[in-house]
């Protein structure tokens, strides 16, 4: 992780961090620092105390639930729509997930006692927290269903679209571990799952590199809770994502 000392937010792409009127986001100036995040890097464990909060520019992150045998699964996807650990801006916390780059790129970090102190002063931010906290949870909530519920198949391809809608490109750099995990599946399952979408013409799969060339196709396959909680999202966050998406 590489952070720099620029703070201005004229180049942010996080929708939380841009939404802010000026008297709000000067609360901010000064305190975000710009960093670079690099794949696989772990920010939280569970239990980890949640000391600094992320917001995403390009980069997107996991949130992991892990089981005693080491087993673990994603149940939620955070990028330029939010924030990784904003709840403490209420109150301090502790990490309930492994929270780990999926896609590297760039997001602004702060501490959490000086978002607390802007969370205090601001009734903008509040409201922000607050909506977040629901779109998350709706996210997480749909996730359970969805992995207990639906083909390995459609998971895929609506975890696909979730990361594109979070990133400027079709390109999406994975491994077969990687997505092995986000899925809950062998990396065998995935070869099977990915083989067939790119048969069908829908992505190139190279080694380590998915490239999606027929996003309505995906959209087809996806399970009916990506398009559920991209909903949950548009009802509740202001512009959550890019309209070229």
């Amino acid at each position: 992780m590489i952070a720099s000392k620029a703070n201005s937010l004229q180049s942010s792409q996080n929708r939380l961090l841009t939404v802010l009127g000026a008297e709000d986001q000067q609360l901010l100036l000064g305190r975000l620092s710009p960093i670079t995040l690099e794949k696989g890097a772990l920010l939280y464990e569970p239990g980890d105390l949640v000391d600094s909060v992320y917001f995403p520019d390009d980069c997107v992150i996991s949130l992991m639930t892990l089981m005693e045998s080491g087993a673990a699964i994603e149940s939620a996807t955070i990028g330029r729509e939010g924030a990784l650990g904003l709840m403490s801006a209420v109150s301090p916390r502790q990490s309930l997930s492994r929270a780990i780059v999926q896609v590297a790129g760039r997001a602004r970090r702060i501490s959490a006692p000086h978002l607390h102190r802007a969370w205090e002063r601001s009734a903008q931010i509040r409201d922000l927290v607050d909506r977040h906290n629901e779109a998350l949870f709706g996210h997480a909530i749909q996730s359970v269903a969805c992995n207990a519920l639906h083909s390995v198949e459609a998971r895929f391809c609506r975890w696909l679209l979730s990361c594109r809608d979070r990133i400027d490109t079709n390109t999406v750099a994975l491994t077969q571990e990687f997505l092995a995990d986000m899925l809950g599946v062998q990396r065998t399952t995935v070869t099977v799952v990915a083989r067939a979408l790119q048969a069908a013409g829908l992505i190139r799969y190279r080694r380590g590199v998915v490239d999606i060339l027929d996003r309505a196709g995906l959209e087809a396959i996806a399970c009916e809770c990506y398009g559920t909680v991209r909903r949950n999202y548009e009802r509740l966050l202001p512009g959550p994502f890019s309209d070229r998406d």
